[in-house]
């Protein structure tokens, strides 16, 4: 899996996914995954960084940032997984590892690629089949994009309407709601390994002026994903 420090400078937006060790559920309690989110708020307070939206699942978590550095994002992640690591295990009075890997980032173009991104990571326990509709399921952002979660809030709703180009919270508002209902409506809430396995999304000249500065061992392909969207990922390692 791509490593998020091999963005050689620069920031933007970033798709972030980190799943627990072994994909063991160990988020599978309420109480836990509140504890993630207070400490996604106490970091956020600290460090210049504005998350857009995120979804947790049992598993795993879905993080949509915007920064103008990426060492900024790597920082952030430390300090959430870190902390939230050490005072897991310590109330569990356990001592194995809570994540797996190191996150993965993928960057994603501003304007109709975010909005695609953002509706896909609302729709991740819909596609798990846990909840018919993102309004059921708590930990999301969903229900603060949608102006009924008050107290405590995590996103920065602002530069969310900026990065998408939208008028106001409003038009997103109602964009939202659209595009889930059109999704389930059209059984289209499958996986799209682009928004958690690729390096970049977005335009070909997006993902062209991004492919120089990712720094890997190993070689790079550009793939079409959809109408007028390109990915750029790592080709396949060899079998053997």
């Amino acid at each position: 899996m791509p490593r998020a420090n091999r963005l050689s400078g620069g920031g933007g937006i970033f798709h972030l996914t980190h799943r627990c060790h072994n994909r063991s559920f160990l988020l599978k309690f309420a109480r836990d995954r509140n504890a993630y989110r207070s400490k996604l708020r106490e970091k956020l307070a600290q460090i210049d960084l504005s998350l857009l939206d995120y979804s947790f699942t049992c598993n795993h978590v879905h993080l949509l940032v915007d920064s103008a550095e990426m060492e900024t994002v790597s920082q952030f992640m430390r300090a959430v997984a870190g902390e939230f690591a050490r005072t897991y295990n310590h109330r569990k009075s356990r001592i194995n590892s809570v994540w797996g890997d190191s996150f993965h980032a993928t960057l994603v173009e501003g304007g109709e690629y975010l909005w695609n991104c953002l509706v896909y990571i609302e729709l991740n326990m819909v596609r798990s089949g846990v909840v018919a509709h993102p309004s059921q399921w708590e930990w999301c952002g969903y229900h603060e994009i949608m102006g009924s979660r008050k107290r405590y809030r995590l996103l920065d709703l602002e530069r969310l309407c900026w990065r998408l180009r939208a008028g106001s919270i409003e038009e997103v508002r109602q964009n939202l709601v659209a595009s889930v209902a059109k999704a389930i409506a059209g059984d289209r809430v499958m996986r799209e390994p682009c928004w958690t396995e690729g390096l970049a999304v977005g335009s070909a000249g997006f993902v062209e002026q991004i492919r120089p500065l990712i720094v890997s061992r190993r070689e790079k392909e550009i793939i079409q994903v959809g109408v007028d969207q390109w990915c750029l990922r790592e080709q396949p390692l060899p079998y053997g």
